[in-house]
């Protein structure tokens, strides 16, 4: 029997061990459909904290319990940070983020720092999967070399392939195993393997020619959301100059039971994929000389809206006769969607920080996100504020960022000055109520 067919039926036949490197908000999950249907999965990842917990049987991600982890503990789940073991997975699933820097250009450091660590241990038999973002083209030009270095050959000894994760987190309706899943593979055994790896786990995996089709897949899925997220924006403006309010508009257009797809206004984009991704696109497409004007059009609307946000905040605070300087503003919600702890590109932060910019005192309430988080380029030594009626009364303003269930949206309407409402949530007009 082949390399390649013993690893299509180790795979089969659940015999094969499923490497995860990056235990976050893809990785995570992904260890738990594994693990539930019957795999040995090994977790990897170089935060030793993370790891600790996770083998204590512990989350760090509030949608996903506890419980959960310590099943998967004690079904053998196991988390390391040693990168030697990934010699004993017959597949190595790459789930690391790829943020951009500060030029606004990808840094796949990540990626290529994980695929370092693990080429040492790569060896015959394994599949190896790329799931993070990233522009068409990583593959082949970053692990593919780096899958070969020691000698392997990709597509008869080892099998190289692209599946972009597609992660909703917090969202009801769908989890990993009913969200279909591209697969791209360097050769045509590449992709045999990467089929044969997902299609236990996931109900319906669609197969693309190459891991470029598969890369470029994934952006243009963020891109679809990205432009339209901007368009809406924009509109939103151009209602609010004319007295109509978008949020009514958007529900009226989205009874069209074809060729319209309803997207809503807010504060500008968070999380690790749309105010990202469509940015690798854009540097990548410079290398053939082209200009993509409509993602760098939809990017600029978007980073707007924080200050927009924050220019309505001023005209109502204006309107009592006060200034911002010097206010006390209560930011309701910080994570980048509702009913999430995620705080990834959160637009919430810069509203934040425009706010204290300034000169007003800025405090956050969101009932998912107790303490303000450590993140690479934001810092706030701030806890969340209790959402009572004297809490909210103490307040010269207060923003609605994110809007999560959790919030008491009556409480809120009886009890804050003023509102600023970037999410449509008080539709009913009031003198204290200002849409953003």
């Amino acid at each position: 029997m082949s390399i390649h067919q013993t690893t299509i039926e180790k795979l089969q036949t659940k015999e094969a061990v499923i490497g995860i490197a990056g235990l976050g908000y893809v990785g995570l999950p992904l260890m738990l459909r594994y693990n539930s249907i019957g795999y040995r999965v090994l977790g990897i990842d170089i935060d030793a904290e993370k790891v600790g917990r996770l083998n204590s049987g512990s989350s760090y991600i509030e949608h996903i319990p506890s419980a959960s982890i310590a099943a998967a503990r004690q079904s053998g789940f196991e988390a390391t940070t040693d990168f030697s073991r990934a010699a004993e997975c017959d597949a190595l699933i790459m789930c690391v983020p790829t943020p951009l820097n500060k030029y606004r250009e990808p840094d796949i450091s990540f990626v290529i720092n994980t695929m370092d660590a693990l080429k040492p241990y790569l060896r015959a038999g394994q599949v190896v999967s790329l799931e993070s973002t990233t522009y068409p083209g990583t593959t082949e030009e970053e692990l593919l070399p780096r899958a070969e270095e020691g000698g392997l050959v990709v597509g008869e000894d080892i099998f190289l392939v692209y599946s972009p994760e597609r992660e909703d987190p917090g969202n009801p309706d769908f989890e990993t195993r009913t969200i279909p899943k591209v697969v791209g593979g360097h050769t045509q055994a590449c992709l045999q393997a990467g089929v044969a790896l997902y299609e236990q786990a996931i109900d319906q995996v669609v197969p693309v020619s190459s891991t470029k089709a598969a890369e470029m897949t994934k952006l243009l899925e963020n891109i679809h959301r990205a432009v339209n997220i901007g368009l809406v924006n924009e509109m939103k403006i151009v209602a609010d100059r004319m007295g109509i309010d978008i949020f009514e508009v958007v529900d009226a257009a989205k009874t069209k039971p074809f060729g319209f797809t309803a997207y809503y206004p807010g504060p500008g984009l968070g999380g690790h994929c749309i105010p990202i991704d469509p940015f690798y696109l854009t540097w990548k497409a410079r290398e053939y000389g082209l200009h993509t004007r409509f993602i760098e059009l939809s990017g600029e609307v978007n980073r707007a809206m924080p200050e927009y946000v924050v220019s309505k905040l001023m005209d109502g605070l204006n309107d009592s006769g006060k200034a911002l300087k010097n206010s006390s503003v209560l930011v309701l919600g910080i994570a980048y969607k509702k009913n999430v702890d995620d705080m990834r590109e959160s637009p919430s932060v810069e509203i934040m920080e425009l706010i204290e910019a300034k000169g007003a005192s800025v405090a956050y309430s969101d009932p998912h996100v107790p303490v303000f988080p450590k993140m690479r380029e934001h810092h706030f030594e701030l806890s969340s504020e209790s959402l009572t009626a004297e809490n909210l009364a103490r307040f010269d303003a207060v923003v609605l960022a994110t809007d999560h269930d959790r919030f008491d949206y009556e409480l809120i309407k009886q009890n804050a000055k003023l509102i600023i409402d970037s999410r449509g949530k008080f539709r009913e007009p009031a003198a204290h109520i200002i849409k953003a």
